[in-house]
């Protein structure tokens, strides 16, 4: 018998209304890794939460070396030194200098036995065998010490950070070749609505092309996520049902927008309160207050709401964060930067978080500005498109004036590029 993965009932909150910092609590409280491990070639994990911790099983650089093209002695120099040997780099030979003797260097070579101090060509005079470096160079000058880098025995990774290029450079320096990472969460995504068209279909009166799934589709290539696309679904109750039931199975995640009411025509929620558990979530944000949490077994759903501007705000704000843990990665805040305002706006209501969509440029001081999108509408997609981020106004704010500290969060904080 296999043990449950994660809580019973991760989502259930005894509040009708939940502020924002409520809302990560739950998710990054309740929720538990569910993806799997596995090992891979190092080419193969950028972009992955780590399985285990890494630590490094040697000292980088292994060897001390020279930093650059030159002449390796033992300080302090008192004149001319004889050259006695040419060490060039991954040359495997053992060398050892007496005092007063000189070895030609060129970069990343050892530095032999008996030198402690390189010195520049540029800077050294040569007359036949004999080399005259500059008198007063340091001890340890132009020479990389052994573990300077990274020493053998220290931590260089902990389990659940994210791989990115630098740290996969690091990994190669010291010989790793395969790393054990989590393998990518399984997540479903889907439309539903006989109102709904695949772009490129021929529309008419009263359809819409489904644009959210193509979204939801990008975001997700920002993390380490295998999506099954499962296209749009008819209003067909059992059909939903049946397919939800099938793809739960499967799948780690479930992620859908849009149809988050009661209606008849609410095909999806209805599946998922019969299937399993859903809670429907109001959050004091503003966009994308109604979101459905919910799970069939260990498959988690959710709903996120139907208008882009909310759907893409919510997957940042908490879908974003509920994958991370579900694959096994260590989540943090988005880091918020102080800038000036370069609007005015009056009248906010309190009691509620606001993201509006914005974007930063240089103010007559050469400071950047924020500058938010005129128009506030969810539905409005030529507001993300504008923006680069994401104005952030706290629930005590109620208005806002022009050069007044603001919080800016680039949407570089959540792996896209502005």
């Amino acid at each position: 018998m296999t043990s449950r993965k994660l809580l019973k009932d991760c989502f259930l909150t005894d509040k009708d209304r939940l502020s924002h910092e409520e809302c990560l609590a739950i998710l990054t409280g309740r929720l538990s890794a569910v993806a799997g491990v596995e090992e891979r070639p190092l080419a193969k994990t950028s972009g992955r939460w780590l399985a285990a911790d890494i630590i490094a099983p040697r000292n980088v650089p292994l060897h001390d070396n020279s930093a650059v093209d030159g002449y390796a002695f033992a300080a302090p120099a008192t004149g001319p030194m004889p050259v006695v040997t040419r060490i060039a780099a991954g040359d495997l030979s053992s060398y050892r200098l007496k005092p007063g003797q000189a070895a030609r260097i060129f970069t990343g070579a050892s530095i032999p036995d008996g030198a402690d101090t390189v010195a520049m060509q540029e800077d050294c005079m040569v007359e036949g065998d004999q080399v005259t470096v500059p008198l007063d160079l340091k001890r340890g000058s132009n020479a990389r010490r052994a573990g300077e880098d990274v020493a053998a025995g220290s931590a260089v990774l902990q389990s659940a950070a994210r791989l990115r290029p630098q740290d996969m450079a690091a990994l190669a320096s010291f010989g790793l070749a395969r790393v054990k990472v989590r393998a990518p969460v399984r997540v479903a995504i889907l439309s539903n609505g006989d109102e709904l068209l695949e772009p490129g279909a021929e529309i008419a009166q009263g359809q819409v092309y489904d644009s959210n799934r193509a979204m939801l589709h990008a975001l997700l290539g920002t993390m380490p996520c295998e999506v099954t696309d499962l296209g749009i679904l008819p209003d067909n109750a059992a059909l939903i049902e049946a397919t939800l039931a099938e793809v739960a199975k499967t799948h780690d995640v479930i992620l859908t927008s849009g149809g988050a009411s009661r209606g008849d025509e609410d095909h999806i929620i209805n599946a998922i309160d019969t299937l399993g558990t859903r809670h429907l979530w109001q959050i004091a944000v503003k966009p994308g207050r109604p979101m459905s949490f919910g799970q069939i077994e260990d498959c988690v759903f959710l709903g996120l709401p139907g208008n882009p501007v909310a759907a893409f705000v919510c997957f940042l704000l908490y879908v974003r964060p509920a994958l991370t843990i579900l694959g096994g990665g260590s989540y943090r805040e988005p880091v918020r930067f102080p800038v000036a305002a370069g609007f005015d706006v009056s009248g906010k209501k309190p009691g509620r978080r606001e993201f509006w969509r914005g974007w930063l440029e240089p103010g007559d001081d050469g400071r950047p500005v924020a500058h938010k999108f005129a128009r506030d509408g969810s539905g409005l997609i030529s507001g993300l498109r504008k923006a680069t981020g994401l104005i952030e106004i706290t629930e005590s704010v109620t208005s806002v004036a022009s050069g007044g500290m603001v919080s800016f969060l680039p949407f570089s904080e959540f792996g896209i590029d502005s």
